[in-house]
């Protein structure tokens, strides 16, 4: 994911950190230290402990000077820490499940795990998808009894109560993050598991429509709520579980229609290619002519380059005249074999933000592949 530094490897699986993620504990520091009265007697009462019977100094360390805002670093820190275990356990039943972890990353709105793309197969999503909330139930649990078990046994009241306010907060986030995952709000963990059910009784694209409809309702909702209770985390929840199930629901649409298709199926060939050495502006005059937007740049029969109308916007218009397409091409592009799935070179595009990658069998340069090309087969497939 770009904008994250990798910080570690944990069961050689990356974790990253994504630059968001530093903006997450001077907020949560700033919002649980301006309100730590109220959100301790919040806590007391979800654990049924009566503030005035405790002794007079139970929260003094807690209200003291700035501790409110250190606690809430703390509390901070602590849920993510709770939400990096969560999707550690995703990632580890799903390499158990043979699926292949590229990393985990940690930022704002919590933690992703990135995993190899494919079509689920819904009897490895199901305990896939539960394994991350029941983690954070357990956590909640955990924290939950060792808040009680402060209250009861730490004999001096104020660190007592310093225990209990740490490990009763994280008790009851990780429970609320529990119940909030398994909302059936695709792609959120529920919505995955509500996909992995309906699979087993209709079509997996077809499931996965009904799951991404379902998390685009929620979304809505959480926008509505939001917006009237003027809480701009819910809002910006909402924003990106729409365009989660959005986007999940296109890309298994792709890799339905896409399956067992290689790029051989799709690629154009022979292909219209230019050297090195020619003028920028005679380039131009091709994409017009040709009304294509990029050529591969051969030289001896072999592939050095990529030239593109992206390309060509990077020069200023007063410099091209004076320019050869090798002074702007880009250098060892992205290539692919013709054996390659149609979807690999798909996902590439659509990372890497590029129009075409040319296909290559050895060093030989056989054809090139569009977005144009793929859309076409696509079309052909749903007829």
């Amino acid at each position: 994911m770009e904008g994250s530094v990798q910080i570690g490897t944990i069961f050689d699986i990356p974790v990253r950190l994504h630059w968001t993620f530093l903006l997450v504990i001077p907020l949560f520091a700033w919002i649980i230290g301006s309100q730590i009265e109220i959100t301790a007697e919040l806590i007391a009462g979800a654990f049924g402990i009566n503030l005035t019977e405790q002794p007079a100094d139970f929260l003094a360390l807690v209200t003291m000077g700035f501790m409110p805002y250190i606690l809430g670093a703390i509390v901070a820190l602590g849920l993510f820490l709770g939400v990096f275990v969560h999707e550690l356990a995703h990632s580890l039943v799903a390499r158990s499940k043979g699926i292949k972890i590229r990393s985990i990353t940690l930022l704002i709105l919590g933690g992703v795990a990135s995993m190899e793309e494919g079509i689920p197969d819904p009897r490895v999503e199901l305990p896939m998808a539960l394994a991350g909330p029941l983690t954070s139930f357990a956590i909640g649990l955990v924290c939950s009894a060792i808040a009680i078990a402060g209250v009861n046994f730490i004999p001096n009241p104020p660190v007592a109560g310093l225990f209990f306010f740490i490990f009763g907060y994280l008790g009851l986030l990780n429970i609320i993050l529990f119940a909030f995952n398994l909302l059936p709000a695709f792609p959120m963990d529920g919505g995955r598991v509500l996909r992995a059910w309906l699979a087993t009784r209709m079509p997996l694209n077809r499931a996965t429509k009904i799951a991404a409809d379902f998390g685009k309702a929620f979304a809505v909702l959480f926008g509505i709520v939001g917006f009237f209770l003027f809480n701009p985390i819910l809002i910006i929840i909402a924003f990106f579980i729409y365009i989660g199930a959005n986007s999940e629901s296109t890309m298994m649409r792709y890799n339905v229609l896409l399956q067992d298709v290689t790029i051989a199926d799709a690629m154009s060939s022979p292909v219209v290619t230019v050297p090195p050495d020619l003028p920028v502006q005679d380039a131009i005059d091709m994409m017009y002519s040709s009304h294509h937007l990029g050529f591969p740049v051969v030289e001896h029969n072999r592939l050095t380059g990529m030239v593109t109308l992206s390309d060509v916007h990077s020069v200023p218009e007063q410099d091209r005249e004076a320019l050869r397409v090798g002074d702007i091409m880009t250098k060892s592009p992205i290539t692919l074999k013709p054996r390659s799935p149609l979807i690999e070179a798909l996902q590439i595009m659509s990372v890497k933000n590029i129009g075409r990658i040319p296909i290559v069998d050895g060093e030989a340069l056989v054809g090139i592949v569009t977005r144009t090309d793929i859309l076409r087969v696509m079309e052909l497939k749903e007829v």
